[in-house]
């Protein structure tokens, strides 16, 4: 063989002076690194980093398996769901005696009830009956005769609201009885226009709007406290309105109803319900 050709491989020869044929290279190759840039992984590390993966991967295993709960799978009863640690097997709990729910407590008696505040239980309400059947009220011995709440114009706006979406449907646009559901054939209720009620005291309208009477339901759940004197001042209103000669007596009191309420902030803001 000649001298300016060498050996290469097995049947491979190359002249002197040819180029090497480049050969590709790993992009993680180490090749080139010296001998101070390469690192060595010691079987220690590579444990260590074995248990790391081991423990994420069961991680990731007992969230899948239902170990972890969210708030909407909390451990809770039902209500009316049977419990059996409770003796009774009720998971409805009652409340303890004196709870009272914040907000809830309703102290003021006349604000929540139009009630005095230790009225006579044992006395005897009278009642009559109209020519349409109606039940009515004739002698009113608990309930208050004053408004519990200054009567203000922003009062009455706000009753007026509340009648025209929950009362004008049975007592009409005016309080006469004519709404339209009595047009269609439902009983007639009761005129606010006659002596009885212009002489009825506040406190009746509010125990009738908040425990209902005759045909009529409670809208307790759908009036709050202050929306039910609201209506009973636009109701009183109504009353002025179509009997603006007639004086408003209040049970037969020495304070008496009239005509339009004093506005918010004066200093003759009208409790009474109109005092003449």
């Amino acid at each position: 063989m000649s001298k300016n050709n060498v050996r290469h491989g097995e049947g491979e020869t190359r002249r002197r002076g040819d180029l090497e044929p480049e050969r590709p290279e790993s992009m993680f190759s180490f090749s080139k690194l010296s001998p101070r840039h390469r690192v060595t992984v010691s079987p220690r590390r590579v444990s260590s980093g074995l248990r790391v993966v081991t423990f994420a991967a069961f991680c990731l295993l007992a969230a899948g398996c239902g170990v972890r709960f969210d708030m909407q799978d909390q451990p809770r009863y039902k209500a009316y769901k049977e419990s059996d640690f409770f003796a009774d097997k009720r998971g409805s709990r009652n409340l303890p005696d004196g709870v009272v729910a914040r907000g809830f407590l309703k102290d003021d008696k006349a604000l929540h009830t139009g009630k005095i505040d230790n009225p006579n239980l044992n006395a005897q309400v009278q009642t009559t009956t109209d020519a349409s059947g109606n039940t009515l009220v004739s002698s009113f011995p608990n309930d208050i005769d004053e408004f519990p709440v200054p009567v203000t114009k922003e009062l009455v706006d706000r009753g007026q609201d509340r009648f025209n979406i929950y009362c004008i449907v049975c007592h009409g646009p005016v309080g006469n009885g004519d709404g339209m559901i009595v047009r269609r054939g439902f009983p007639q209720p009761p005129t606010y226009h006659d002596d009885r009620l212009r002489n009825a005291p506040v406190g009746h309208f509010f125990d009738v709007i908040t425990n209902g009477w005759g045909k009529m339901n409670s809208y307790a759940d759908k009036l709050s406290a202050a929306d039910r004197w609201a209506v009973v001042a636009y109701i009183r209103a109504l009353q002025v309105s179509q009997n603006p000669e007639e004086t408003l007596k209040m049970n037969s009191s020495a304070n008496t109803n009239s005509a339009a309420p004093a506005a918010h902030g004066s200093p003759n803001a009208n409790t009474h319900g109109g005092e003449r």
